[in-house]
């Protein structure tokens, strides 16, 4: 069947395409965290081991996401997006084969990560390419729930699958499903045919370093930079370590753990990024423009804050769980405008570049996140740890007020300047 790309019904295909691709991604990804147990155990690991495990693979992805942003504004983007599917999914049935430490990094860190890395940067460009700002930051809201479905649904089923069959069937099951969707993929997925303005910009190949350098010169943008670096750290040590938390201090199963410390979470962040997508679009719409999408990214990780104290220091679990589902809907409204944000100032000559050095600084320094929360674990315990990634976010809420009252009105009159020559 013939794929109408200037359909108006396609450019929400592509949502949906998209989206199961992003659920894959995602699931994929937090099968490890929740049968993170299980594979210690297996290994004969220590906490410090198994952090270095997800710090190499957050690592690996930091290291390969410029260069997937820089081939994303060369090629053919819906072809990277099959070969990231492919890749992460093959990755991830062959870490069931793991049976060393070497070899469940060499599989889930190194493989798992570049796969993962490729789509990163990608896929907010197409979505960009088919959605102007009057529908892009409801087009990415809906997007970004396959995260939440993704990470709740591998949260349960992985736990069950590890308390029933064994760890191994987890990535066995998840990657094989990934590498059927493949093929839907290649027969539905395709590129928006571009105006001669674009392909000539698309021509003229930015090298990574001058797509790095016009962004390091747009001071939102560095702001963006440094607040999705603290999204990212907290988001990996949480949900690296939650699960496990929720076993020693709680006493629950594998699938219990697994299931609960995502679902409250992401089922309120499901909520919370429909709510600020939409609210986003038409604060966007009134006077102050896209810089009120800053407020709301400010206001949900400050909001968020005490949350992740709660989350570490509660000995309720009522009360663990309510501040799980906080986190997750505060949060939300920093997902649904980090694109929309960042596209609003960068040309778009370097969206899929931004996007590139966005995630390389996010997931470089996130990568740490394990690591350093199982080094502290000997004297705050993992609970502890958890509890002390408040300040991180404090501290990003501030800096992205700053650039709301300081930087983005200059930069968007910039952009506009360079458009005009």
């Amino acid at each position: 069947m013939k794929v109408n790309v200037n359909s108006r019904f396609y450019k929400w295909e592509i949502i949906l395409l998209l989206w199961v691709a992003y659920f894959l991604n995602q699931g994929d990804r937090q099968v490890f965290n929740t049968v993170l147990p299980h594979i210690q155990e297996f290994l004969g690991a220590s906490d410090v081991t198994m952090g270095l495990i997800s710090t190499c693979f957050n690592l690996f992805f930091a290291l390969t996401v410029p260069f997937a942003g820089y081939f994303a504004d060369r090629l053919s983007r819906s072809k990277i997006i099959i070969f990231s599917v492919a890749l992460f999914s093959t990755a991830t049935m062959f870490t069931g084969f793991a049976n060393t430490v070497i070899l469940m990094i060499l599989m889930r860190s190194v493989a798992t990560g570049v796969g993962e890395a490729i789509f990163g940067p990608t896929y907010p460009a197409i979505i960009a390419e088919y959605h102007d700002t009057r529908t892009r930051a409801r087009a990415m809201s809906i997007h970004q729930t396959a995260y939440y479905v993704g990470v709740i649904a591998s949260g349960f089923l992985a736990g069950l699958i590890a308390d029933t069959l064994g760890w191994q069937y987890s990535f066995l099951i998840f990657g094989a499903a990934g590498v059927l969707f493949t093929f839907v993929l290649i027969l539905r997925l395709k590129d928006k045919h571009q105006s001669a303005e674009q392909s000539a910009a698309k021509e003229q190949k930015p090298s990574f370093f001058e797509a790095m350098s016009a962004i390091f010169r747009v001071p939102t943008a560095v702001c963006m930079i440094f607040g999705f670096t603290s999204l990212i750290f907290v988001l990996t040590g949480y949900l690296t370590w939650m699960p496990k938390v929720l076993m020693e201090n709680f006493s629950l199963s594998s699938a219990s753990a697994g299931f609960n410390s995502m679902f409250w979470t992401h089922a309120a962040a499901f909520v919370g990024v429909l709510v600020a997508g939409t609210l986003s679009d038409r604060l966007a719409a009134c006077r102050g423009g896209g810089k009120n999408r800053l407020i709301l990214q400010a206001g949900g990780l400050l909001l968020a804050a005490p949350c992740i104290v709660l989350m570490g220091l509660s000995e309720s679990l009522v009360v663990v769980y309510a501040a799980l589902a906080g986190f997750g809907f505060f949060r939300a409204f920093f997902d649904a405008n980090t694109y929309s944000i960042l596209y609003d100032v960068i040309s778009e000559r370097y969206h899929s570049s931004s996007s590139a050095v966005l995630q390389m600084f996010g997931f470089g320094m996130g990568s740490l996140a394990p690591l350093i929360l199982g080094l502290m674990s000997p004297k705050l315990g993992l609970s502890g740890g958890i509890a002390t990634l408040a300040i991180i976010w404090v501290v990003a809420g501030i800096v992205l007020l700053v650039a709301k009252f300081f930087f983005f009105d200059k930069d968007v009159e910039r952009l506009k300047k360079s458009k005009q020559q």
